[in-house]
C-alpha cells in the first residue's frame, strides 16, 4: 500500500473514532436517515472490516455501494468504493435524506453469509482545514485555512437554523390547521346533538298530545 494510502486510511480511523457503527451481511443493504438543509456539501468517511477481527475474512475483495436519494427519493448518487474511503454529496433540496450501504460480493447468496462491520461518519459543511501540519507551516496560510473553516462553519450554522426554521413553520401550520379542524367538528357535534335533543322533545310532545297525557 502507498504512503498516500496509508495516510487515508489512518485519516479514516481517526475521523470514525467516534462515529457510529452497524452490522452488514454480505449482499445486503441498510439505510439510515440524515436530516439536511438544502445546498448543503455532505462529506461521509466508512471503513469496512468483519464483525469478528480474528476472524478469516472470505472476502478479501468486498466492497461498498453508496446510494444517496433525496427527500423525492430521487437518487442524488450512486456508487462503489473499496473496503474503506469517502463519499461526498450537496443537497438540493431541505429534508431527510436517505444513505443506503449495500455490501458488493460475487458469491451466491447461500454462501454470502459473512457478517460485517461498518463505520460511518457522516459530517455536513466544508472541513477544510489541512490536518498535515508540514503542509501549513505559514502562519499567515493557517490563519487564512482557519478564518475560511470558521466561515463555513457560520454558513452551515445559518443553514441549520434556517431549516429548523422552516421545520418550525410547517409544523405550526399543521398545529395551527389540526385546532381549526377540531374547532369545527366540536362545533359540528354540539350542533348535531342539540338538534337530535329538540327533535326528541318535540316527538315526545307529538306523543303526549296523541295520548291525549296532556
Amino acid at each position: 500500500m502507498s504512503l498516500q494510502g496509508i495516510g487515508f486510511l489512518f485519516q479514516c480511523y481517526l475521523v470514525l473514532a467516534a462515529a457510529m457503527y452497524f452490522d452488514l451481511g454480505e449482499q445486503e443493504q441498510k439505510c439510515i436517515i440524515e436530516e439536511i438543509p438544502e445546498d448543503m456539501l455532505v462529506t461521509g468517511y466508512f471503513l469496512l472490516e468483519p464483525w469478528e477481527m480474528n476472524a478469516l475474512s472470505h472476502s478479501p475483495h468486498l466492497g461498498v455501494t453508496v446510494t444517496v436519494r433525496d427527500p423525492n427519493h430521487e437518487v442524488l448518487m450512486s456508487k462503489r468504493y473499496g473496503k474503506f474511503s469517502k463519499f461526498t454529496f450537496t443537497s438540493h433540496a431541505s429534508g431527510q435524506h436517505y444513505l443506503c450501504f449495500q455490501t458488493n460480493s460475487t458469491r451466491f447468496s447461500v454462501f454470502a453469509g459473512e457478517r460485517l462491520k461498518l463505520h460511518l461518519d457522516v459530517q455536513m459543511g466544508e472541513h477544510s482545514i489541512d490536518p498535515v501540519p508540514d503542509k501549513t507551516k505559514d502562519n499567515m496560510k493557517n490563519l487564512e485555512n482557519s478564518l475560511r473553516h470558521l466561515v463555513d462553519q457560520m454558513l452551515f450554522i445559518t443553514r441549520q437554523q434556517e431549516y429548523q426554521r422552516e421545520k418550525e413553520e410547517v409544523f405550526r401550520q399543521i398545529g395551527e390547521n389540526t385546532n381549526s379542524k377540531v374547532l369545527w367538528w366540536a362545533m359540528v357535534q354540539t350542533s348535531v346533538l342539540l338538534t337530535v335533543g329538540f327533535w326528541q322533545m318535540k316527538r315526545l310532545k307529538d306523543f303526549f298530545i296523541a295520548k291525549k297525557l296532556v
